[in-house]
């Protein structure tokens, strides 16, 4: 899904206006190197390098960045970026790329007044963190906030559709003899009853899992409290999928005869989080198999949410039940997760090349905007807000004049 921005019915006097006070500006972004024992997707790769390049902007990249998605300095480099050797190098560019949270010394080596894109990741990010964000009068923008003319998030939709589609894979490989599972094939042959999934949150990622599990002909059990996304899906998928709302009887007994629990609940800007209860996990078979995909949330299970703490193991067993618990499933493909973002990011920075600049991009785009969690150092996101108990401001409120 590629990002455009919103389109008012003001459109065309909008776009005059940005073109007619479009600024020759030259703006620096920043690749630093994530954390590749973590974290191996890269922001862009060096097809979009090369079109950020002829759009005007000037793209500095660490070394070795781009060698976890299989692409080395001299690709970068060919495409137009300017390969620098530290990181303190980097973080003095006006724009941070990243993919995971940035942490308190990453901010340290921010020039005042820049900004950081980057996944949201809550449990990652100190208060520390933000308190310095707020010295320096950092923008820092998350892409889960970020919305487009459907009021959907483009780069949530794009890794959802690799996470559901992977967790299935990841299923069949963990419930096989060989990485300690019961020995099962995911999915049916004939005189073998099905493997049994379950998925809670009827959102992409649980979509596209579904698809993928009924394809190996699995039996499909989809649970969410939104009406309209179950109807979606069963719509979709046909009357193969049992949907239900998140009635505790019911998932009492579905979680006893399930191979495998896939949660993939939407958290982000939502006020109430439903998670399994430690009870209900309980009952489940031995050796079946639990997987997160939500864990930089906080997870979507009570026995997970241990696993957002540091050097806590990512695949771990409870009660007999194999927990897959891995920060970022997508980063296991993290090639194409990385083409995917790239996808994006080349029409969202086209459109901000111009209007001439990200508080002037903010300004005539409400989606783009949304995406800000910290604006001039000032918090102006409810969600990220409530969850460090920081007062809120509008953003409307330090976006630049015409």
């Amino acid at each position: 899904m590629i990002y455009e921005p919103l389109r008012s019915t003001q459109f065309v006097v909008r776009e005059l206006l940005l073109k007619a006070d479009k600024q020759n500006i030259s703006l620096v972004i920043g690749i630093p190197k994530e954390n590749q024992k973590v974290e191996k997707r890269l922001a862009i790769t060096p097809e979009t390098t090369a079109l950020l390049v002829e759009s005007g902007y000037q793209v500095m990249i660490e070394s070795d960045a781009g060698l976890a998605i299989n692409y080395s300095d001299r690709y970068y480099s060919d495409s137009g970026a300017n390969i620098v050797q530290t990181k303190a190098e980097v973080f003095q560019a006006d724009i941070i790329l990243k993919v995971s949270a940035p942490t308190f010394d990453e901010v340290s080596m921010m020039k005042p007044r820049s900004s950081v894109f980057s996944f949201l990741q809550l449990y990652l990010i100190s208060s520390e963190t933000l308190e310095l964000m707020a010295e320096k009068r950092i923008n820092a923008l998350a892409y889960e906030l970020i919305y487009d003319d459907s009021q959907i998030s483009p780069f949530v939709t794009a890794i959802s559709e690799i996470e559901g589609a992977y967790s299935i894979s990841v299923a069949s490989e963990l419930l096989s003899s060989a990485h300690g599972g019961k020995g099962i094939l995911l999915g049916g042959v004939p005189g073998i009853s099905p493997t049994e999934v379950v998925i809670i949150g009827a959102g992409v990622a649980g979509a596209v899992a579904a698809r993928a599990a009924l394809a190996l002909g699995a039996t499909v059990k989809i649970f969410d409290n939104d009406i309209n996304k179950l109807r979606k899906i069963q719509h979709e998928l046909g009357r193969m999928v049992f949907t239900s709302t998140l009635q505790p009887n019911v998932l009492r007994n579905v979680f006893r005869s399930a191979d495998v629990v896939i949660g993939a609940m939407q958290y982000v800007n939502k006020t109430h989080l439903y998670r399994i209860s430690t009870d209900l996990i309980r009952e489940m078979k031995k050796g079946s198999l639990i997987i997160d995909l939500r864990m930089s949330y906080g997870g979507c299970f009570e026995t997970t949410m241990e696993a957002c703490l540091p050097n806590h193991p990512q695949v771990f067993e409870r009660f007999g039940i194999l927990h897959f618990c891995e920060l970022s499933i997508s980063s296991r493909v993290a090639r194409t997760a990385s083409i995917a973002l790239s996808n994006i990011f080349i029409s969202m920075f086209s459109a901000m090349a111009e209007s001439g600049g990200v508080g002037r991009f903010a300004r005539f785009d409400r989606g783009f905007a949304s995406g800000f969690y910290m604006f001039a150092g000032k918090m102006v996101n409810s969600y990220v807000a409530n969850h460090f108990n920081w007062p809120v401001n509008d953003i409307g409120l330090f976006l630049p004049g015409l």
